[in-house]
């Protein structure tokens, strides 16, 4: 409890940190000791002791082990260090504020020290600027405001004095422009006579004198800041009583302690640190100034070591100095770290040190699998086990073991290496002493350290960390050996495998830190992934395979076998009841089904009765019978079509009551990534526990049974028979015969081309179809082909491993390489290989691979195999950089929001982002159904399946509608639940018990059957069943919804490809996605790759199927395509014709009237005339149109400088590219039939979304941009809002990947939650954050510490980098929880006045 209550106190005794400036004046308080001397060391005594008075001081403190601080007397590892001082004879420039300085000086007049502006202007900006709720960037957004009119004003309006442009030259020069060079005034005249006596001395200055410009050098710079205000410090945004002006320029030096620069010893010598160098250099030359002063030397050499000095103070700041004049670099000494570069970058203090540290209490080694674990615990080795300690407190239930581990001592397991006792609080090593005495001495309240034992909690992690399954916390088993060991299961949340990967771990030190351990990341509350809310934790490989053969139709067992094998469940130690045998006769046998049953529900005692219909991954419904007929379309006798679960490929599962009735157990049943899996019912229906329990007993039977039965992978397996190398040839053969006949329709202009694209395009569009088609029919030969005991087409069926594919290749073709979405290009002249003639497009020349891994490749098939390879490997290396940067950026600008008790998500700050999380305040981890929190079909069966019908009866519509009516009322149910969940509720029973149920006489009974019929219990059950779920669905106060969101969308990016190209519905059109399209849309980029605009059609114009046929319909998208598409004068001319005669020069156009009928172009000649007379830049006036043709006469130039021959070739070059009809900044535009709609609409490349819109013929109404900055200037916030949660769910889904979409609503609103939409960048984040430490703690570390130190900020400590850094509790999660005491002690009350009393009080007036 003191413990707990100390930690409160450091907790609250940090509450904020402010930033200012050390002045010169605080410097010299701070530091104990003035540095004058240049030597580091006494070279004249004995061991070389560092010099008195010189960098290296041992008052400064001390950096050797066996030398005491001689201020403090403490030793190294106690002494902290103290400053010294170095007093500079002039004043330097401090280059952290160097550029705010420049700012200050382009706000106030050079002669008088007052801000640039009059009494009413500035009495204004001091209003706005002392408003109390102004946050940063609103404050800056003034200054700039400021700084922009004070740099317009040339006059002081104080002093009425000159003043210029104020500007940077060279790396530590202000130079102010005073004098323009046009306007002369008189103190131009004044200040250029000044040079007078210095031309006589020196007449070869003349020519430079004009140039001359005033310098601002640190000594009158300091006397301008000095004679500022006030006043006018708080209008340029300082604070004056904390810091003035004056005070960023160094005039004392401040010199670390010698612990933060230590000397690096050898034998007769030591390196010193760059800091130390540095120091005793300034000291060297700070010294040459106090001489040159003294004896009056010449200035130039005066200045050129003040410059000197300059440049070694900046590099004591930052090493990176840009634009050094070449007469000092040589003698610079070469500085790779200033104080700058410590703490900036992955590894300085803030990144390398404070967010981020080295612990103890870890672990590392490689990892393996155990099937035997379950999935909640980790195999730790018995050497780690004995130096990770955790600190136990003695109690009366665990002093006798503590005891035993202490009598143990360091080296024997399970043992304690350290003792502390409760009253003295020593620690007491015990590997010596008397370990009897010391565990009879033990005391309730003593700390025992001990080893790592069977059931401790720790945490587990793998690196790269890309989610919060990365890191999850497990029990700890201790065995033999050396590697950490976990169940395959968990392989996937970690993403790791056996080939090599070592993993860490890490022991929490504190009871608290286990609770949260177990209850927030324990392996069992993190079975699904807060991605989708899809199983992450599931059977992989093995165990799929294992299940799946086991349950195939033709696996029978008798008692002893199926006994055996139910024993493999649980260690023989579950208590079993047998099923009754499918089989009686001729002898009882039980299938491998039953086994699956015997494992959800082992016995009556069991309350695991799960109800589940789903396909699994060999349900087909178009397989044929003998008859040709397909499984969907096949009826029985009576006319009714088959039940699913019919299926001859056994590829329907039903569980009824826990019975597996039909299917097999395959990776849609057992595995990852599917919400309709056995593992997902029971987690949903009976909890975690329950759904952990299952795994642990499928990996247990899986690694038995499959050890027994076997399962082997051999060159036999990949062989192909006689008839599929027969049909491989065929197959192959008819394909090249295709692509040949393809290629020669190509060659005689015979092919049509696609839309949009053009011969070379359509020909490498049908060429890769009927590539890609002869690898399929190919592959689906060798499906049919192997036999059902093959080993890769059993995992290729089953999930377990590789695909139809990875078969196909093994077995028979290989297939076309791709690259860059692609054929291979060519790369030796017009060929891909010196191999194959020049020009050729056949598909072996292109990259078409026709053998198989098992025939072998050919050298050239082998080296185009390489090269897709290589593609891979290149995409991977580079992906893994850019997704990392992207995760990065997505935490730093989400990690603080948190969902609070009104499910609000709320930044640090307070400020609102959500009014409630993903607008339903439901958590996707706990979302049942793909959007809605409850599967209500399943959730129905489960109920009319658990509960019996017995005498109760069917419900009427009627009955049933008013029992919704009723149960949907109740104040419980409204309150918790939402309207839209509600509405659902009743939507869906209505469409599944339809109208009064109708009894079905039944064939072979009297009794009836009901259809769709539900009993008042089956439906209560099923109302608060789902009310119960919804509940649980809600979002919990305290998640970090912000950082869950930015894994959950940085995570997936990682299996992204980066250079992706999607065909937007037409062959032609690419769209970027992948990581590039992600990185776009999260930057909020200005340009993009590929702008598209989906333009809809108005019905009338696009529509067709109605009134309007289709070519009706295509005719009319033309001559809207023709409004939008930008058409050049060189698309509708004919020829161009120079005609030069005596009297003129002119340019006749001949337009194509015939092209421009085809292409259905709304212009003619007067439209292209006005065209070109409009046209930017040509000038043209006089322009006569003959029929077809455009008469332009060249214009004559004023003076005859230019001659006219040259203005009509520039003219010629210019006309055409005259933009005639459509928007110019639209690249073309592409006709697409949408099919499914009967309709047309029109793909724009390009900008323009609000010209698209308005022309004739476009739906304005459905038109879209993917270019979410356009649509922000087009339709506003939420728009652009909307267009952000469209296209990152567009480009996940074009992957293949699923992401909740509550997720990327958080991200959108983030970035346009203040009006405008902000990029996930430096930029944006500094706009959306105010807090120094999380800026700096992200990127441009020193120029924000400098920017908050220059203007006075104040960080609260709010934010979760900030709270991380400082070390203090964050406020969200088991954080963000408060208690409030109602106490009567602490109550202000109202202090009574002197003149509140009536005796004090007198009539006004006397009566």
């Amino acid at each position: 409890m003191v413990e707990l209550e100390h930690r409160i106190n450091n907790v609250f005794s940090r509450k904020r940190i402010d930033f200012g400036v050390l002045s010169a004046q605080d410097a010299k308080q701070l530091s104990i000791l003035e540095l004058h001397q240049r030597d580091l060391y006494d070279v004249s005594k004995n061991n070389r002791p560092p010099a008195k008075f010189g960098a290296l001081d041992r008052r400064l403190g001390t950096a050797d082990k066996s030398i005491p601080c001689e201020t403090c007397g403490e030793t190294m590892q106690d002494c902290v260090g103290h400053f010294g001082i170095i007093r500079l004879v002039l004043p330097v420039f401090h280059i952290g504020y160097f550029k705010l300085m420049i700012t200050v000086l382009q706000n106030i007049c050079k002669s008088c020290s007052c801000v640039l502006i009059d009494e009413q202007t500035r009495r204004v900006y001091l209003k706005r600027l002392r408003n109390p709720n102004l946050d940063g960037v609103r404050r800056k957004d003034i200054l700039k405001n400021l700084n922009i009119l004070c740099k317009k004003t040339a006059r002081c309006p104080h002093c009425n004095s000159l003043n210029g442009m104020v500007k940077k030259v060279g790396a530590l020069k202000i130079v102010h422009e005073k004098f323009k060079k046009k306007a002369k005034t008189e103190e131009e005249d004044e200040f250029r006579k000044s040079f007078n006596h210095a031309i006589k001395l020196d007449p070869t200055l003349k020519a430079h004198i004009s140039k001359a410009q005033e310098d601002l050098n640190p000594l009158v710079i300091m006397n301008l800041f000095q004679a500022i205000s006030n006043d006018d410090c708080e209008l340029m945004g300082l604070n004056p009583e904390l810091s003035r002006p004056e005070q960023y320029i160094w005039s004392a030096l401040p010199v670390p302690p010698v612990c933060i620069r230590p000397s690096v010893g050898q034998e007769n010598s030591s390196t010193e640190d760059d800091l130390t160098v540095l120091a005793s250099e300034i000291v060297d030359i700070n010294t040459k100034i106090r001489a040159c002063m003294l004896d009056g030397t010449q200035t130039p050499l005066l200045m050129e070591y003040w410059d000197f000095l300059q440049l070694q103070c900046a590099m004591y700041i930052t090493s990176d100095l840009p634009g050094i004049p070449t007469h000092l670099q040589g003698s610079l000494p070469k500085i790779k770290k200033g104080f700058c570069q410590r703490l900036k970058g992955k590894h300085g203090r803030f990144r390398g040190n404070l967010s981020g540290k080295r612990v103890d209490f870890s672990g590392r080694t490689v990892i393996s699998p155990d099937p035997n674990l379950r999935i909640d615990q980790v195999a730790v080795p018995e050497r780690v086990a004995k130096v990770l300690t955790y600190p136990e407190r003695v109690t009366p239930y665990n002093i006798e073991r503590l005891r035993m581990n202490v009598i143990n001592g360091p080296d024997v397991h399970p043992g304690a290496t350290y003792v502390a006792a409760q009253s003295t609080g020593m620690k007491k090593f015990l590997k010596f002493g008397n370990r009897n005495r010391t565990a009879d001495e033990l005391q309730y309240g003593d700390t025992v350290e001990r080893h790592l034992q069977d059931d401790d909690v720790v945490l587990f992690n793998r690196q790269p960390s890309l989610h919060k399954l990365s890191i999850m916390s497990h029990f700890v088993k201790v065995r033999p050996w050396r590697t950490f060991r976990f169940n395959e299961c968990v392989c996937t949340p970690y993403n790791a495998d056996f080939d090599g990967d070592e993993m860490n771990l890490h022991v929490p030190q504190t009871e608290e830190a286990r609770a949260e351990a177990m209850e927030l990341m324990g392996t069992k509350n993190n079975l699904v992934t807060p991605r989708n809310g899809e199983p992450l934790i599931a059977a992989t490989q093995d165990f799929i395979t294992a299940s799946y053969l086991l349950s195939r139709k033709d696996v029978f067992y008798d008692r002893s076998q199926f006994s055996q094998i139910c024993s493999y469940l649980g260690d023989s130690l579950l208590n079993i009841d047998l099923p009754p045998p499918t089989i009686l006769k001729p002898f009882a046998l039980w299938t491998g089904k039953q086994v699956f049953g015997v494992m959800l529900r082992p016995s009556q005692e069991s309350k695991i009765i799960i109800n589940l219909e789903t396909k699994c991954r060999t349900f087909d419904k178009d397989q044929k019978d003998r008859h040709g007929i397909a499984f969907g379309k096949s009826k029985t006798q009576a006319g009714h079509l088959f039940h699913p679960s019919f299926c001859p490929n056994d590829g329907y599962l039903f569980f009824h009551n826990s019975e597996l009735m039909s299917g097999v157990i395959d990776k849609a049943i057992i595995g990852d990534g599917n919400k309709k899996s056995m593992f997902y019912v029971v987690l949903r229906d009976y909890g975690p526990p329950a759904a952990a329990d299952c795994m642990n007993k499928i990996a247990k039977l899986s690694a038995r049974w499959l050890a027994n039965q076997g399962f082997s992978i051999g060159i036999n397996d990949v062989q192909p028979g006689d008839r599929l190398r027969t049909e491989k040839e065929i197959t192959v053969e008819k394909g090249y015969t295709d692509c040949d006949e393809t290629i020669a329709l190509s060659r005689q202009n015979l092919l049509p081309n696609q839309p949009g694209c053009n011969q070379e395009q359509t020909l490498e569009s049908k060429l890769s179809g009927i590539l890609s088609k002869i690898r399929d029919d190919v592959g689906q030969v060798c499906f049919q082909e192997l036999n059902k005991y093959n080993a890769p087409l059993i995992m290729s069926l089953c999930g377990s491993k590789g695909s139809k594919i990875n078969v196909s290749q093994m077995v028979a073709c290989v297939g076309q390489q791709i690259i860059s979405g692609s054929r291979i290009p060519n790369g030796f002249g017009d060929r891909s290989l010196p191999h194959f003639a020049k020009n050729s497009k056949t598909p072996p020349a292109k990259g078409f691979v026709g053998n198989s891994f098992y025939s072998g490749l050919s050298p050239t098939e082998f080296l185009f195999h390489a090269v897709s390879g290589r593609e891979g490997l290149v995409d991977t290396a580079v992906k893994t950089a850019e997704t990392g940067y992207m995760q990065r950026r997505l935490m730093k600008a989400l990690e603080d929001l948190v969902c609070h008790y009104d499910l609000s998500v709320r930044d640090s700050g307070g400020g609102i982002v959500q009014f409630r999380y993903g607008d339903d305040g439901l958590d996707p981890p706990n979302i049942e159904g793909s959007e809605l929190p409850v599967e209500f079909s399943r959730n129905l069966m489960h109920s009319r399946a658990l509960i019996p019908i017995e005498n109760d009866p069917f419900l009427s519509r009627n009955q049933w509608q008013k029992i919704i009516q009723v149960e949907t009322n109740k104040k419980e149910f409204k309150t918790i639940c939402s309207s839209e969940f509600i509405r659902a509720l009743v939507a869906f029973l209505e469409r599944e018990l339809g109208d009064v149920a109708k009894p079905v006489h039944g064939r072979d009974t009297d009794k009836y059957a009901i259809k769709n019929g539900v009993t008042a219990t089956q439906l209560y059950h099923f109302i608060n069943t789902c009310k119960t779920k919804y509940i649980r669905a809600v979002v919990q106060p305290g998640t970090a919804v912000g950082a869950v969101g930015a894994q959950s969308i940085g995570e997936p990016g990682t299996q992204m490809t980066l250079k992706t190209f999607h065909f937007a519905g037409v062959a032609s059109m690419n769209i970027t996605l992948g990581v590039p399209r992600i990185k776009e849309i999260i930057n909020a980029s200005k340009t993009i790759s590929t702008p598209i605009i989906d333009a809809k059609l108005a019905p009338m114009v696009g529509g067709y199927g109605g009134n309007q046929t289709r070519f009706a319909a295509e005719a009319a998208s033309r001559v809207v395509k023709g409004r939008i598409e930008k058409t050049l004068l060189e698309d509708i001319t004919e020829y161009i014709q120079e005609v030069i005669t005596p009297e003129e020069v002119c340019i006749v156009i001949k337009i194509d009237l015939e092209t421009i009928r085809k292409l259905q172009l709304e212009v003619n000649i007067d439209t292209i005339r006005w065209a070109i007379i409009r046209a930017p830049k040509l000038k043209i006036s006089d322009m006569v149109t003959i029929s077809d043709r455009l008469r332009v006469v060249v214009p004559r130039l004023k003076n005859d400088s230019i001659n006219s021959y040259i203005i009509m070739q520039a003219l010629k070059r210019a006309l055409p590219k005259v933009v005639v009809k459509g928007l110019s900044t639209v690249s073309r535009a592409v006709i697409n039939d949408v099919t499914e709609e009967s309709r047309f609409n029109l793909l724009v490349e390009g900008y323009g979304l609000k010209e698209v819109m308005g022309i004739d013929g476009v739906d304005g109404l459905n038109t879209s941009s993917n270019h979410v900055l356009e649509c922000l200037k087009t339709l506003g916030i939420e728009a652009a809002r909307q267009t952000i949660i469209d296209q990152i769910l567009y480009t996940m889904k074009s992957h293949g990947m699923t992401i909740d979409r509550r997720h990327v609503m958080l991200l959108a609103d983030l970035m346009s939650f203040k009006g405008e939409v902000l990029g996930i960048t430096r930029f944006g984040i500094a706009k959306m954050k105010d807090s120094v430490l999380m800026l700096a703690s992200f990127e441009k570390t020193t120029d924000h510490l400098f920017e908050a130190s220059f203007y006075s900020k104040h960080d609260k400590i709010q934010g979760v980098s900030e709270c991380i850094i400082m070390g203090v509790p964050m406020s969200l999660g088991t954080g963000l929880f408060k208690l409030v005491q109602e106490t009567n002690q602490f109550v202000k009350t109202k202090q009574p006045l002197l003149f509140d009393a009536p005796d004090f009080h007198s009539p006004l007036f006397s009566v």
